[in-house]
């Protein structure tokens, strides 16, 4: 006297959760995961200010895999402090080997998870990757999304990064559910605009209404603005006339392996020709 629920689709889907969170187990000690990196450009001069670091999986049999496709899992295990420790010290020794290949400073943001971020490593973790660099502090920019503002172990660790010079980022931002209030309490130095926002600017009016107005709040606290998700010449265009300071998206460059960033990007006059005159 019972009803049980089931679909083929239902029980795939949990099938490939579990050959996900077990072959998670042994991707980092197999060396499968791997950084891919976005250029960021200065929007005023297309000079190449740094890059963001994107975490991909190089599955042995499923082929390369997206943050969105194992994150979750990996989150819910527990990996991610493990993982995230890997892509800080991965990016730092990037960071070091470009900068020292360009002769010039040359930022390295990275994604860090909720758990990492609340958990009592994450300071340790930044410090060994930049001990062993031996890159600047603030060539190094972690990134954290609203969401994770609300932990009062977060905000601790936060403090203490920004105190040995390392910048702090809110990506996505807009999207989130925080107050405004947390800008002042925590130790931000760069807002990131939120891609969806610019899908339909300059032609959207409510759209270009909320860049120009983070970019001006941005402006008013001091903070540098980088937008996201930029696809078209308008909408660099728009950015370039709102004062935004920074920007990354596929018109720009796509992310790309760290010998091809070097080679495309570092070794390359400092202001790219391809993207358009000022």
């Amino acid at each position: 006297n019972t009803f049980r629920f089931y679909s083929a689709q239902l029980n795939a889907t949990a099938m490939e959760r579990l050959a996900i969170e077990h072959d998670l187990r042994t991707a980092l000690d197999n060396g499968e995961f791997r950084l891919q990196y976005q250029p960021i450009f200065d929007v005023a001069s297309h000079a190449l200010r740094g890059s963001e670091a994107l975490l991909r999986w190089q599955h042995p049999s499923r082929g390369l895999l997206m943050p969105d496709q194992f994150l979750e899992v990996a989150e819910q295990r527990g990996l991610m402090p493990a993982i995230g420790a890997w892509a800080i010290h991965e990016a730092c020794q990037m960071a070091r080997l470009w900068t020292r290949e360009s002769g010039r400073s040359l930022q390295i943001a990275v994604n860090v998870s909720a758990q990492q971020l609340a958990g009592d490593g994450i300071v340790e973790v930044v410090d060994r990757a930049i001990a062993a660099s031996g890159i600047d502090p603030d060539e190094l920019v972690i990134e954290m999304t609203e969401s994770m503002m609300q932990s009062s172990q977060a905000r601790d660790n936060l403090i203490a990064l920004r105190s040995r010079g390392i910048k702090i980022a809110i990506d996505d931002f807009g999207t989130g559910f925080s107050s405004l209030a947390y800008l002042r309490r925590f130790p931000v130095d760069i807002l990131k605009i939120d891609r969806s926002f610019l899908s339909g600017v300059p032609l959207d009016e409510r759209d270009g209404a909320i860049v120009r107005t983070i970019i001006a709040m941005a402006r008013n606290l001091g903070l540098t603005v980088v937008a996201e998700g930029v696809e078209t010449m308008a909408q660099l265009d728009f950015l370039r006339e709102l004062g935004c300071d920074e920007a990354q998206g596929y018109l720009l460059a796509r992310p790309v392996e760290a010998g091809e960033f070097a080679t495309s990007f570092c070794l390359v006059p400092a202001v790219p020709e391809n993207i358009g005159s000022p």
